[in-house]
């Protein structure tokens, strides 16, 4: 039927800006680990709510902080947010 995710997940410029700091990220960082443009990234931080844009650019950007070991957590009555992932350690 189609090739990978169930849902995709809506993530919002408040949790980018919240997950790069959680991170310790600049939007440098975004930049250079997502392979979105800087300027890109400038834009759409100045913004607020769903990421707009191209849905491939956020989906770099929702990659590259999962990568990272950030979690997004769905609106689901109690607001979204991001978390880091616990170490399996």
């Amino acid at each position: 039927m189609g090739g990978g995710r169930l849902s995709i997940l809506k993530v919002s410029i408040e949790q980018v800006k919240a997950a790069r700091a959680l991170l310790k990220w600049s939007q440098n960082d975004l930049a250079e680990k997502s392979g979105v443009s800087i300027p890109t990234i400038k834009r759409l931080e100045a913004s607020t709510g769903p990421i707009g844009g191209r849905s491939e650019t956020a989906d770099a950007i929702r990659e590259a902080l999962e990568a990272a070991g950030v979690e997004f957590i769905p609106e689901n009555g109690g607001g979204a947010g991001v978390r880091l992932k616990k170490d399996k350690a």
